[in-house]
């Protein structure tokens, strides 16, 4: 197989924005998970133009064993890491970081997205400092795609913002909204706002403030109500909002109950011998159950809010997860995800001014 030559920044040519960088340090087996993973992303990507971010007497060589990535990647030195334990407060003073450096090529619009497997809580902080909120959000979200009975279904926040008020809920549903019709391809998307029950009366103040502000808004349609824990995988809604606290608890026991169910699968099917010849007549459905529910398909949360594409990818994602999260950033730079927020936002603020003049006129 002819290797493909490695581009580096001294050589490379083009006015034209890299679609993406890519922290090429960040995550538990950086940069080798990160390359096979960009293998991937070539053949599906192949007209992705990639900045690949970090140690460059690293990644060169590592280029050449992988051909596919190299074809598409320019890599750019980045003389430090920010290490998966390090503090934000601490990561936020290292110069030169290859995560720094990927935000900072974002922030120039040198790229149009980023995307890491590193350290979250460096990431969102550095993502705020330099890519920085787009105006009229309050806080960026993390926002990701779970299963669900009925086909996917779009979850925010999920660890980002730990309390929440009622402006940042509603914010979350806009950019909730958004991020369904940019991942998901749907036109109207329902929205449903996480509570401890469905009925109007049920949850806080901040939850009710929320959900009348969202049923007299432009998404008024699409907002389906409260929704509870069970209806995240019933897909009762596509987009489901709640806090960072709350998301955050629910995806960790969503994953925590596949993990149990396939172990006790695993368990019954190992009893004795008819249970093996069982589930050698199931397997091949129990092997399209696991397809479907892969995790790895699922990896990609994004920083929604921010002045371009940001994507945490699990730190621990081999290759196909890795390419996971790549294929979630080039959809949301290929669907103008962020536009899409700025013209929701837009429509808010002039039905709020339209509002707040019919008011002034009744007061008058």
């Amino acid at each position: 197989m002819t290797k493909a030559p490695v581009t580096t920044d001294s050589d490379a040519a083009g006015s034209k924005p890299y679609t993406l960088a890519i922290d090429a340090m960040g995550g538990d087996r950086a940069p080798d998970i990160v390359l096979e993973g960009l293998d991937l992303a070539a053949d599906r990507h192949p007209g992705a133009r990639i900045l690949l971010i970090g140690d460059e007497a690293l990644l060169v060589p590592a280029l050449a064993r992988h051909p596919q990535a190299a074809r598409i990647c320019t890599v750019r030195h980045a003389p430090a890491s920010i290490s998966m334990e390090m503090k934000p407060t601490v990561a936020l003073r290292v110069r030169g970081s290859s995560l720094r450096v990927a935000m900072e090529s974002v922030a120039s619009g040198e790229a149009l997205g980023v995307v890491s497997a590193g350290n979250s809580g460096a990431m969102l902080a550095l993502a705020k400092i330099i890519v920085k909120a787009l105006p009229g959000i309050s806080r960026p979200a993390m926002v990701a795609v779970q299963p669900s009975a009925k086909g996917d279904v779009v979850m925010l926040d999920l660890g980002a913002n730990i309390a929440c008020d009622a402006r940042n809920l509603v914010e979350f549903a806009v950019m909730g909204e958004a991020f369904a019709k940019a991942a998901l391809g749907l036109e109207q998307p329902t929205i449903g706002l996480l509570n401890v029950g469905s009925e109007e009366l049920k949850g806080d103040d901040r939850l009710r403030q929320a959900a009348d502000t969202l049923r007299a808004g432009v998404l008024a349609s699409q907002f389906h109500g409260f929704v509870e824990g069970h209806d995240i995988t019933a897909g009762t809604t596509d987009v489901v909002v709640t806090d960072g606290f709350t998301g955050n608890v629910a995806l960790k026991t969503g994953e925590g109950a596949l993990k149990l169910a396939f172990g006790l699968l695993r368990r019954v099917f190992e009893t004795n011998l008819l249970t093996r010849i069982g589930y050698l007549l199931v397997k091949p459905g129990l092997e399209r159950m696991r397809e479907w529910i892969d995790p790895r398909r699922y990896n990609g949360a994004v920083f929604v809010g921010l002045n371009g594409i940001v994507v945490k990818s699990h730190g621990g994602a081999d290759g196909e997860g890795f390419a996971a999260a790549v294929d979630v950033a080039m959809d949301a730079v290929s669907h103008r995800l962020n536009e899409k927020i700025r013209a929701r936002l837009e429509q808010i603020e002039m039905l709020s001014e339209d509002n707040s003049q019919a008011a002034d006129k009744v007061a008058g």
